[in-house]
This record gives C-alpha cells, sequence and structure tokens, in this order.
C-alpha cells in the first residue's frame, strides 16, 4: 500500500527484519537519516531503535502502522559506511540487525542517552611536580611512577592512568594532589599545542631488510584497499612494522585501529604505544566501565581519538577519519564470537578496509590456514620474517620422550634436570599445561565413581583454591565432596595434572624459587595479570607456569626455557581443525623462549615422538607444517576449500531438537543438491547445561550457496510449530563444533 513516508527501524528483537514506522510528531523527511536513533512503541514497551532506511511504501496496511514516538538524535550516531557493515554482518552472519546493533554498541547509545562528550579532566603536573628531585620519591616508587607518567605525557586522564597503572592509581593521584605536585583541568585549558612532535621517548628502531622491505610494501598504496599478511616468526619484530607504519599514517592526520585478541593484551599494547606516539589513544573491550566505552568510542567517532585499540567489537567502532586497521595474532580464535552474534573480527577488519578503501595488515607468527590460503593464491600481499630482530636467535626443539619412564606429576626426571640447569644460570623457566585447576577428576578408589557435573557430559575440576568443584562448561560449582556419592568412601584421588597441582609441584620441586601461575582462574583480578608481568620484567629467575594465557604476545626477554609437560592432546583431536590449532598454540608458546640476549630451549614432553605431525612441527618449522595442512584440507574439501556453518538446536527434551532439525532440513534439502548436509547429529557434548544438543554441518564449494541454503532454512525454522520449544542458532564459518 502507497502513503507518504515510512521509516525502517531495527529494533532489539530476536525476528530477522526491521519494522516501518510513521515519522514521530513534528518530523519531516529531510531530518529521519539512516543511522539516527529513535524511540519506538514495540509491543507494550517503549524501545530504542535505529533507522536502517526509509520509503514510501510497507507491505503492511497503513491503518495498522504505528507513528515513532521521538526523534532522539538530530544528526545521526552512526554514518553510512559503519551502517552499512551493520547490516552486512546481520546478512553474513546471518543474525537479527536488531541485536546485532544491540549488542555492538556502547550501552549508554543503546538506552538513549545524548550522545555528548562530556566535560573531560585532565591531569597535568603543577610547577612543583615539574622541579622537584626524583630522589624526594625514592621511597615512593607508585608516586615517582605517576608523576614520571603524567610528565611524559603531558597530560593524562585518570581512565587513561588507572589502564597502565591500575585499580590504586586514585590513592596515589590523591597524594600527589596533596603535596601539590599535580592538578587537574577541564579538556579545553589542556596546552596540546598542534602535537607537532610524533614521537615521545620511544624512538622508531632501525629494521632489518626483511622488516624494511615489508614496511615499503604496506606504505606503497596506503590511500586504498589492500590486505597484507605479515608472517614472522615469534620475536621477528612486527610490532615494530606496525609502529612506524602507524607513524605514517598519523603523520597524514588519519585514525588507525588496531585490534587485538584478548583483554590482557590491551594494557600492554597500550604501554608500547604509549611510549612511541605523542597521541591521543582511545581503548575499548569488555573491562571498561559503560561510561569509558562511551568517551572512547565518541572520541573516535568525532576525530580526537588518533590509535584506537581493542578487542574484536572494537571493529564496530565509529572513525572520522580511517586509514590503516591492524589485526595482531589474526589466527587467534578469540576473534571470532563464540554465542549470540558469532562474527569474526578479524573478517570483519578486512570487509571495513575494503568498505573505506584503507589497508589492513594481518600480523601473526602462525596465520591462520584462511589467511595463508589466500595470501599463496595472490589474494593478500605476503610478507615473511624469518629472523628475530637484535641479537636474539631461534631457541632449540627437543621432544622429550617420556614412554615408560616414571614421572612426578607430569615431570620427568630429564626435564627436571633440564629446569634446574636453567634456573642456575639466573634465567627464568616457563611451564606450559593448556587445563586450568588442580586436576580434571576426583574419583573413588573403591568402586570407580566419577565426579560428574550433572547438567553436562562431563566431569567437574578439581580446584583448590579456593577449594571447589567446577564445571568448565556450565560454570556450575559445588563444595568438594570428602565421601564417594556410591559407596561412600573415603578414598578418593585426583586424578590428572592441572595447572594449579603444577605449580604445587614446581614450588615442592623449586622452593627457593618464586613460582606466577597464569591462568583464568589467577587473573581474574584486574591488576593480577599486569602485577605479575612486573614481577618477571624484574629479570631475576622465576617459574612461570600457566594456559594458552602466556602464548599471547607476551614478550619475556629472560625466559630461555619454555617446557610442554603434554603435546600429545591435539594429534588426535576429532575436529578437523585440531592440528592446526594445536601446531598454532605450540609454536606461539614456544616462541617465548629466547627473545633477550640468551638463547632458548624448548623441551616438549610427548608420548608420541615419531608422531609426523610433531616432526614436522619441530623439525621445519609452521611455515612448511601448515602448508602441508593446507594440501590435506584440498584433497579433503575442507575449509578453506569450502565453506561451512553450523546449525545448533538445543532443548531439555532430549528428542525435540532431533526432530525439529530432522523435519526442517527434509522439508528444503532437496532443492540445494549444490549443498551437502552432516547430520543432524548428537553435539559432542550431547548435554550441556541441562539441555540437549543436536548440530548439522552446512557445507558447499561456493559461500553463496551455503548462504542461501541458510536463508531457506532459517525461514522454515521460524515458521516450524516448534520453534519456540527449541532454541536454535546458526553459526557461518564455525571454528568450534563442540
Amino acid at each position: 500500500m502507497t502513503t507518504d513516508f515510512f521509516i525502517q527501524v531495527a529494533v532489539p528483537s530476536p525476528l530477522r527484519r526491521t519494522f516501518d514506522y510513521r515519522p514521530p510528531p513534528g518530523c519531516d523527511q529531510t531530518g529521519l537519516e539512516p543511522g539516527a536513533r529513535v524511540q519506538v512503541p514495540f509491543g507494550s514497551r517503549r524501545m530504542i531503535g535505529l533507522i536502517t532506511g526509509t520509503s514510501s511504501n510497507s507491505d503492511f496496511p497503513a491503518t495498522r502502522i504505528k507513528a515513532a514516538y521521538k526523534l532522539i538524535d538530530q544528526d545521526p550516531v552512526l554514518d553510512d559506511k559503519l551502517m552499512q557493515l551493520y547490516q552486512w554482518a546481520a546478512s553474513y552472519y546471518q543474525f537479527p540487525i536488531g541485536q546485532v546493533l544491540q549488542t555492538s554498541l556502547p550501552a549508554q547509545i543503546r538506552k538513549g542517552n545524548a550522545a555528548e562528550e562530556k566535560q573531560t579532566h585532565y591531569w597535568q603536573l603543577t610547577d612543583a611536580g615539574i622541579s622537584i628531585e626524583t630522589t624526594s620519591l625514592k621511597n615512593a616508587p607508585r608516586q615517582l611512577e605517576l608523576l614520571e607518567l603524567i610528565g611524559s605525557r603531558k597530560t593524562m586522564t585518570s581512565a587513561a592512568l588507572k589502564e597502565v597503572v591500575g585499580k590504586e592509581v586514585s590513592s596515589v593521584l590523591k597524594t600527589l594532589l596533596e603535596k601539590n605536585l599535580i592538578e587537574q583541568v577541564p579538556h579545553q585549558t589542556v596546552a596540546k599545542g598542534n602535537w607537532q612532535k610524533l614521537y615521545r621517548d620511544d624512538e622508531p628502531l632501525q629494521l632489518n631488510p626483511e622488516q624494511e622491505i615489508a614496511l615499503t610494501a604496506i606504505r606503497q598504496n596506503n590511500d586504498q584497499f589492500n590486505v597484507h599478511l605479515l608472517e614472522g616468526v615469534t620475536g621477528s619484530g612486527k610490532t615494530e612494522i606496525y609502529l612506524q607504519a602507524i607513524a605514517d599514517v598519523l603523520a597524514l592526520g588519519k585514525q588507525v585501529l588496531v585490534l587485538v585478541p584478548e583483554i590482557s593484551l590491551t594494557p600492554q599494547t597500550l604501554r608500547r604505544f604509549e611510549r612511541r606516539f605523542n597521541r591521543d589513544i582511545a581503548v575499548f573491550h569488555s573491562g571498561l566501565t559503560d561510561n569509558q566505552r562511551m568517551m572512547a568510542w565518541l572520541r573516535a567517532r568525532n576525530g580526537k581519538a588518533d590509535i584506537i585499540i581493542g578487542t574484536r567489537s572494537a571493529i564496530f567502532t565509529p572513525l572520522a577519519k580511517p586509514g590503516l586497521i591492524i589485526v595482531d595474532e589474526e589466527h587467534d580464535a578469540s576473534y571470532k564470537q563464540q554465542d549470540g552474534f558469532r562474527y569474526s573480527g578479524r573478517d570483519l577488519a578486512i570487509y571495513r578496509a575494503r568498505q573505506l578503501h584503507i589497508p589492513v595488515v594481518l600480523g601473526t607468527a602462525t596465520p591462520s590456514l584462511e589467511s595463508l590460503n589466500n595470501a599463496l593464491a595472490g589474494r593478500y600481499h605476503y610478507h615473511r620474517l624469518t629472523e628475530r630482530a637484535g641479537n636474539a636467535s631461534h631457541p632449540d626443539y627437543r621432544l622429550l620422550d617420556i614412554k615408560g619412564q616414571e614421572l612426578r606429576e607430569g615431570f620427568s626426571g630429564a626435564l627436571i634436570d633440564i629446569i634446574r640447569s636453567h634456573l642456575a644460570q639466573k634465567n627464568q623457566v616457563l611451564i606450559f599445561l593448556n587445563r586450568r585447576g588442580f586436576a580434571p577428576l576426583l574419583l573413588c578408589r573403591d568402586c570407580g565413581w566419577i565426579a560428574t557435573c550433572p547438567r553436562c557430559d562431563s566431569s567437574y575440576t578439581l580446584h583448590r583454591n579456593p577449594p571447589r568443584m567446577s564445571c568448565h562448561h556450565c560454570e556450575a560449582q559445588k563444595p568438594v565432596p570428602s565421601v564417594c556419592q556410591e559407596c561412600n568412601s573415603t578414598d578418593l584421588a585426583s586424578m590428572g595434572l592441572g595447572t594449579e597441582k603444577t605449580e604445587q609441584t614446581v614450588k615442592d620441586l623449586f622452593p627457593d624459587i618464586p613460582v606466577y601461575r597464569i591462568d583464568r582462574d589467577s587473573t581474574r583480578n584486574r591488576d593480577a595479570l599486569h602485577n605479575i608481568i612486573e614481577k618477571v620484567d624484574s629479570g631475576k629467575p622465576c617459574i612461570l607456569v600457566g594456559t594458552q594465557m602466556l602464548s599471547k604476545g607476551h614478550h619475556f626477554p629472560n625466559v630461555t626455557l619454555v617446557a610442554v609437560l603434554d603435546a600429545d592432546g591435539g594429534l588426535f583431536s576429532a575436529d578437523f581443525r585440531g592440528q592446526e590449532q594445536m601446531g598454532q598454540l605450540l609454536t606461539q608458546v614456544s616462541g617465548r623462549a629466547g627473545r633477550g640476549e640468551t638463547s632458548g630451549e624448548v623441551v616438549i614432553q610427548t608420548y608420541n615422538s615419531t608422531h609426523p605431525t610433531l616432526l614436522s612441527l619441530v623439525g621445519e618449522g609452521y611455515a612448511p607444517f601448515a602448508r602441508k595442512l593446507l594440501e590435506e584440507r584440498k584433497l579433503g574439501k575442507l575449509p578453506p576449500f569450502s565453506y561451512m556453518a553450523l546449525i545448533r538446536a538445543e532443548a531439555s527434551n532430549q528428542q525435540l531438537p532431533i526432530k525439529f532439525l530432522s523435519e526442517i532440513v527434509n522439508d528444503i534439502q532437496a532443492g540445494f543438491s549444490n549443498v551437502r548436509i552432516i547430520g543432524p547429529m548428537p553435539s559432542p557434548m550431547e548435554k550441556r547445561a541441562s539441555m540437549f544438543r543436536m548440530q548439522m554441518i552446512i557445507e558447499a564449494d561456493k559461500r553463496s550457496w551455503v548462504q542461501l541454503f541458510l536463508h531457506a532454512l532459517i525461514t522454515r525454522m521460524e515458521e516450524h510449530p516448534d520453534n519456540r520449544k527449541v532454541r536454535w542458532s546458526v553459526d557461518v564459518d564455525p571454528l568450534d563444533f563442540t
């Protein structure tokens, strides 16, 4: 039916469409632009939505179309390019556009608050702070650290100081204020000048020939879309290339977006960038308050933030003057959201760079097979750094066969001797075990009972600090039982190794050496990881024990030994990505050894020392190893030589998910002969969080075939009578099949 004028609005609804509304009272067509927020009636509620488009037509009778209540923004909060990014992502990942916007916009934008920067206050040194003798603060190292930090940057906000120093910053600032060494000034009085000086104290380093070639290629045509895969062995100086490429972009008055895979890397990256650049830097990650995220988002949108550093959700940050996107550790699975809106931050970075006609750099020592295949096919510019920067050398690898050996809580006698020799030389040691907790099993020696989670097909993990049984799948917890639940025996034993047990074993073996554990449990406190890294950076002999968190780009120049307790888990994974992920993890964690002046050693304990995968990885390195995996994938017609989607369905009734998926696929599969359907079948973990789970894999030789099939499938799922009884999801380009 034709009428004067309608607006299409995306609201946070599970329905995969926008909704038509009449304009708010008093608004004409010229003021209602895509990207502006409106308040609308939705059922019995008032909701905040975003205008996605306008039209003079609607599929619904005009009498049924309600008017929006009010227009919130005179100017759109999202520009055309960003709206296009959201709409493309919603379409490609098959997720409702309203919920895409809901999950990735700052909370205050979603709530309808004014998109205006609040008055920001900055700390700067007083005359007394500038002239003070630093020796007078030698007994107050925290005060001295803050004073020097504020002095080096001229001005800093409390939030920026907290990001670098930690939560105790408030009390230190108060003390310095009372001593009249610092003062707080509003934003408009800060003497920022014109940022004539690009660099701070940390000047650019001299590049080696490989680095120079890569940087020259990135500099060329930096005003148009290019994808650069920068594959550099660990410690090869990829970050220095990032920094010098960023300097070129900043000199042109443009902004740079830098993605990192984990929150834990954000402060480390921020400190490195703070030392190098005399520019405004904004940070985005889930650990910020709503107000901090809002202010950083607005600074980026208004062009005040020159560098934006964040985790995967930062890809949706508005940019006033985009110039470059960098994705560090591009292979990392953390870039793929694993629930809700299941998008890939890396892949959206490439799409957004194409949108904005700017280059994107993907950096890693262990490229994903998807990126490597694109580079080898000539779709990406491919740059390899084969030598470590400075005087650092590649570590020596040793496979330690432990078949038939007596182990002390996972440690062979040979490994203990190797650790002891490195510590005797005043070096640091890193011990890797990718399993947190004390032990993965608690069992009864008398009857064989195992403590299992009643909500999942999984055993509880025993934790000792604090004591508890925890399910690592649904996060259920319970006290540690004192007797067997089957036979009442008190002879309960923990089986297997976790990082807590390994930490205790290492302390018993080396009682005079500090031991630091780094895993998700030990670093829950905001400043815990920062404090540990500070101690490690002191250079004193110590032992680090941890999970894959230790592999995520950390620079430990005094670690000369990396010991991998158990390398066999990834060798026999049922997941076709298992060996790729194992190779990446072992290579990354091994790369922590020998990054300083002293050469490093990597010792890998294994029961499969003659396994071809391990021999290839250790003997030839990741690059030849990855190429062999690519050949195997090609023969098997697996990604990246085909395209996949994973459909999951779950319900409290065990029969309902399989019935739901079977009926739907039977209805539509005849029309899609070019699509291969595997399943429906039980998920590898059939029961999780009291829900029974089924899944099926959709595979085809072209992305477009997968997308067409998914569109038909989702339409049918939404129409199915059991739609509200079953919780279902679509994962395009899945990484996790569990």
